[in-house]
């Protein structure tokens, strides 16, 4: 059977999309997703997606992280999604839509920046080393100082698979604090198991991490990954996190069909 596809790529973070509205995709078949998102056997992305209908919402988004497994949100993912639903014609410049942690908003503006509402967060485990919070995946956020030659992939591995996180692992950020209302920001992700270029949902947690920690006192903070640039803005209802949005670009790559 011949597929088509699509590629997105939000700040780097790079995916496989297809339109699974009439149901035709072998959603169970792990190792047909791990090998579409191989970059020597496949078509390569960090993730694949699938565009499904929705009763409640515009659509749903069903993702999987490149190892075949459906995974947790992913908010990169989500902003491409938006953008590849309003290129259907799905949706026009505004959408909510459900996903595995729930109902999200999105936007997209005229130079194809998608603003994507995030869920709440109300629990932030912070410790001198660290933090933890969940902002629809469960991220590590940590500060280190020489950010440019850390060794990402084998710290991040060491943590993600250590006693701290368990079996079920965790994400692992690093961060540098460039000035109040920005940050560098370097992500190890579970499931792709390597420092990928961006990650949405550990910008999301970096921002308020940074926040909830003390090293700003700013709601709207940019976040510089590896691929380029992010913003995250969010308002304080005490100690919890409300009306948070991930924004930055989603932009298409490339379309094509393949063997399946």
């Amino acid at each position: 059977m011949q597929v088509h596809f699509y590629k997105y790529q939000g700040t780097g973070n790079d995916f496989v999309i297809i339109d699974n509205r009439s149901e035709f995709f072998p959603k169970e078949d792990t190792k047909l997703i791990e090998r579409l998102c191989d970059r020597r056997f496949g078509i390569g992305s960090d993730g694949l997606m699938l565009l499904e209908n929705d009763p409640e919402a515009d659509f749903k988004m069903v993702y999987y992280n490149s190892d075949g497994n459906q995974s947790t949100m992913c908010g990169n993912g989500g902003r491409c999604l938006v953008a590849f639903a309003k290129q259907l014609n799905v949706i026009g410049d505004t959408t909510s839509f459900n996903a595995v942690d729930g109902l999200h908003h999105a936007s997209v503006d005229k130079d194809g920046i998608v603003s994507l509402q995030m869920i709440d967060v109300d629990e932030i485990k912070i410790n001198p080393d660290y933090s933890f919070l969940n902002t629809g995946s469960p991220h590590h956020v940590q500060i280190v100082e020489d950010l440019e030659r850390y060794n990402v992939k084998e710290n991040g591995a060491a943590i993600r698979y250590g006693e701290l996180y368990g079996k079920a692992g965790s994400n692992i950020n690093f961060v540098k604090k460039i000035d109040d209302s920005t940050f560098a920001l370097r992500t190890y992700e579970r499931g792709v198991e390597d420092e990928t270029l961006a990650c949405g949902t550990g910008a999301t947690a970096a921002a308020i991490a940074m926040n909830a920690t003390g090293q700003t006192d700013l709601t709207a903070i940019n976040v510089n990954v590896e691929g380029g640039k992010l913003s995250v803005s969010f308002e304080k209802e005490g100690n919890k996190y409300v009306n948070v949005f991930l924004n930055g670009p989603a932009k298409f790559v490339f379309e094509g069909t393949i063997e399946i």
